[in-house]
């Protein structure tokens, strides 16, 4: 769904859309929808500004990823209320080099053309709340690292054995010429 600078000059445009899993792409490849997306909202052009446009909204999905730590299955569940600006691309080419910005400017995004692309601002906003660490579970333990199967399904007897580097150098050195 496309927002148009033209159309939004003349009113506001709801949404309420879902996508179904796949119609989305997401920047890794390995995200992934295990729910339809479904988002609802407002898009507006404000007044008194120079062609920014305010969208607002709701959405829920449920995304699924590889575990950071046993590579198993995911799942993420989002719902989620975002409140976004986004000012021409133009607007900041006119400035000078560098220009300071306030604390209420890092909350503002960029278009460029005639205006923007809804899937575009929902693949943005999920991406950005996964969370970091995306994990299966808290008490996940993630896979041995010596045989290399998934301590959650397996109690393997491995035993880690950790070396100091900075002994490595002695352990070469023969003690015959002493």
């Amino acid at each position: 769904m496309f927002f148009s600078v033209k159309e939004l000059e003349l009113k506001k445009v709801r949404f309420d859309v879902t996508f179904p899993p796949g119609e989305i792409e997401y920047y890794d490849g390995r995200l992934r929808q295990a729910t339809p997306l479904e988002a609802d909202g407002v898009a507006e052009l404000l007044s008194n500004t120079l062609g920014e446009i305010r969208v607002k909204g709701h959405l829920r999905v449920v995304m699924e990823t590889d575990c950071d730590r046993c590579l198993e299955n995911a799942r993420f569940p989002i719902d989620s209320v975002f409140d976004l600006f986004y000012r021409p691309a133009d607007s900041v080419r006119a400035r000078a080099d560098e220009v300071e910005i306030d604390a209420g400017e890092t909350e503002i995004a960029f278009y460029e053309g005639g205006g923007l692309e809804l899937e575009e601002i929902l693949r943005e906003h999920i991406v950005l709340s996964m969370p970091m660490q995306r994990v299966c579970r808290e008490d996940c333990r993630g896979i041995c690292p010596v045989c290399g199967q998934s301590r959650n399904a397996v109690n393997c007897a491995c035993e880690l054995k950790t070396v100091d580097d900075r002994w490595l150098a002695l352990k070469n050195l023969s003690t015959k010429g002493i």
